[in-house]
C-alpha cells in the first residue's frame, strides 16, 4: 500500500506582542530581535502567515496520509509565537492526518522556552508514538508500512552566534534501544539538523549538527532509510553515496521569501516519488514545481 506524507519546516511564525521580560534583553532574543528588525529577518518572513494559510488548505486536499514538521515553528521561542504557530498549522485538528513534530534550534532558543517544555506543550497532539522510557525523544509512529522515527536534534546554546544542534549520547542510545523494537518497514528518522549540505558537506561550526558523525553512525545502524530534515532554508535532495548510506531530504524553509515550499513523498515499498510543491504568490496557492524519485532501503 502507497502512504504519502507531506513534510514542511521552519515556518517561522511570530505573534504581537511577543510577551518580553527584562531579562530576555540579556539572552539570545537580544540578537535575534536585531535580526528581524534590522538584519532582514522579518521582510525575509513577512508573508509567513499568508504562507501558512495557503499550505494548510493544499494539505487538506492532498490525501495524505501523514504529515511530518522538522521545527522551528517560531522567531525566538516566545510562548505567544508557540500559540500562534500550533493554532495556524492546526495542531490537534482531527480533520487533519495524524502528525509527527520535532523543535528546531529557534524553538529551543533559550533555556526558559526549553525548560517550559513549551514545543512540547503546544505541539504534544503531533508528539504521539512509541518510546523506550518518559522521555519525549525519540518517538517512532507507524503510517502504513512506514515507520516515522523522530529525534530532537536541538539544544540551548550559550553564546548569542551558535545556532549548532545536537541529538546526544543519551539520545542515540534511545534511539537505537527504539529502533530494535520496532516491526519492519521503512524507517524514515526526522531531525531539525541535517548531517550533510546541499554539496555533502559536514555545516560550518556554527550552525552544524555537532555529533553529525555519531548520529549518522546511529541511523546506519538502525536501518534508516532515508532521513528528513529542515534547518537549512534551500531545499535539497542527497542520494547515497559511499559516506551516506541513504537518501537525505532537506525540505527548506516552507514560508521564507521566494524559497517558501514542502515537498510531498509518496512510497510504495522500497520506492519514493517526491513532489517539491511553491507557493504562487500571485494565486496565493501551491503548486507543483519538480519532481525526484528515490530507493530507500527497508528496515
Amino acid at each position: 500500500m502507497a502512504i504519502r506524507l507531506a513534510h514542511f519546516s521552519d515556518v517561522h511564525l511570530t505573534s504581537k506582542p511577543l510577551g518580553w521580560h527584562p531579562r530576555d534583553w540579556i539572552s539570545k532574543r537580544a540578537t535575534g530581535w536585531v535580526n528581524v528588525r534590522l538584519l532582514g529577518r522579518g521582510r525575509r518572513f513577512k508573508q509567513a502567515p499568508a504562507v501558512v494559510a495557503a499550505m494548510m488548505r493544499a494539505l487538506r486536499e492532498r490525501a495524505l496520509d501523514a504529515l511530518v514538521f522538522s521545527g522551528d515553528a517560531t522567531g525566538m521561542g516566545f510562548e505567544s509565537e508557540f500559540a500562534v504557530a500550533a493554532k495556524a498549522l492546526g495542531v490537534g485538528d482531527e480533520a487533519l492526518p495524524p502528525a509527527v513534530a520535532v523543535p528546531g534550534n529557534h524553538d529551543y532558543y533559550t533555556p526558559r522556552a526549553v525548560r517550559g517544555g513549551l514545543f512540547e506543550a503546544y505541539f504534544g497532539p503531533w508528539q504521539v508514538g512509541l518510546r523506550v522510557d518518559d522521555q519525549p525523544y525519540p518517538f517512532a509512529r507507524r503510517v502504513g508500512d512506514v515507520w516515522l522515527i523522530c529525534a530532537n536534534s536541538s539544544t540551548v546554546n550559550r553564546w548569542n552566534w551558535d545556532a549548532s544542534g545536537a541529538i546526544g549520547p543519551d539520545q542515540l542510545r534511545r534511539l537505537r534501544l527504539l529502533c530494535a523494537s520496532l516491526s519492519p518497514g521503512v524507517r524514515v528518522l526526522v531531525t531539525h539538523y541535517p548531517v550533510r549540505t546541499a554539496r555533502g558537506e559536514v555545516e560550518p561550526r556554527v550552525h552544524r549538527l555537532r555529533d553529525h558523525a555519531a548520529a549518522l553512525e546511529a541511523a546506519s545502524d538502525c536501518g534508516i532509510g532515508l532521513w528528513l530534515h529542515g534547518h537549512i532554508h534551500r531545499g535539497f535532495v542527497l542520494k547515497p553515496t559511499g559516506g551516506l548510506p541513504f537518501p537525505v531530504v532537506c525540505v527548506g524553509s516552507s514560508t521564507q521569501n521566494n524559497r517558501w515550499m514542502y515537498n510531498e513523498y509518496t512510497i510504495a515499498g522500497t520506492k519514493l516519488e517526491g513532489v517539491h510543491r511553491v507557493y504562487d504568490p500571485d494565486h496565493d496557492r501551491f503548486r507543483d514545481a519538480g519532481f525526484f524519485e528515490l530507493d530507500l532501503h527497508g528496515g
